[in-house]
């Protein structure tokens, strides 16, 4: 995993008994960049077995298309039994693409009108892409480009890279005359909105999320804006405060950024 990540994540799976590579933050052509790595180790582990009964397995979740079929024939179905399809939107991030690629292909087909929506985080190009039709971010512009082109504190959501399983999103719907791309807009969430959300509804509602839920609770917040009283709109609370402890959810770090 990348070692820019809240160090809780790999301790977790540490303590589950997994051996843990945390690598340096680079492109996805970077052949030391995470995924990269991952595919290596996988065809590394048991090549010396003669035998053959200990293989590496690489998941391959960003262009696994089984990660969105997961969604398309579980997380869609549950929210629309929970909502008796009564829902006019769905407001999710995109990190593999899967949930938001699974969920709003199986909406689209189930509640006629349904509006889907991208959260993301500064520092992704995504969000542009989905509204402009351009890969970029505003943290690309000459002369305010840092070292990593997502620059954020938001963990496991937004890229500077289409993944196949969203890529699936920005091709029209099978059977669609007028061509539109399964997403109906994007919301670009700064980390200072991320941060105050999650402060917010922990005040306020007891609840202890961690970023990529945090952004998906301020694009939910500028879709209801949008569309307004008597609406149905669903997110996912997709990752706990637990695995953000020592940094999105440290105070000092926080207020030291300027997030207060």
């Amino acid at each position: 995993m990348p070692s820019d990540q809240a160090i809780e994540k790999s301790q977790l799976l540490e303590r589950h008994g997994a051996t843990v590579e945390r690598v340096a933050p680079c492109s996805i052509v970077d052949k030391n960049n995470f995924v990269n790595v991952a595919r290596r180790r996988a065809a590394e582990y048991g090549a010396d077995d003669k035998s053959g009964t200990r293989r590496g397995y690489f998941v391959n979740q960003f262009e696994n298309p089984l990660n969105s079929d997961a969604h398309y024939r579980s997380t869609g179905p549950e929210i629309f039994q929970q909502t008796n399809g009564h829902i006019h939107a769905f407001v999710h991030g995109s990190g593999t693409g899967g949930t938001i690629a699974g969920v709003t292909h199986y909406l689209k087909q189930q509640v006629p009108g349904i509006m889907s929506f991208l959260a993301d985080p500064q520092g992704s190009g995504l969000a542009n892409k989905v509204n402009h039709g351009v890969m970029f971010a505003a943290t690309e512009r000459e002369g305010t480009r840092r070292r990593q082109q997502v620059d954020t504190l938001v963990e496991g959501v937004g890229l500077n890279r289409l993944t196949r399983n969203f890529a699936n999103l920005l091709k029209p719907m099978q059977g669609d005359s007028k061509g539109k791309c399964m997403l109906d807009g994007a919301v670009s969430v700064s980390d200072r909105d991320a941060v105050r959300m999650s402060r917010w509804l922990m005040a306020n509602d007891g609840l202890f999320i961690g970023s990529s839920g945090a952004i998906n609770c301020v694009t939910a917040l500028h879709v209801a804006r949008r569309l307004g009283p008597g609406h149905t709109i669903v997110t996912i609370l997709a990752d706990s405060g637990q695995r953000h402890l020592t940094k999105f959810w440290n105070d000092q770090a926080m207020v030291s950024l300027g997030h207060d």
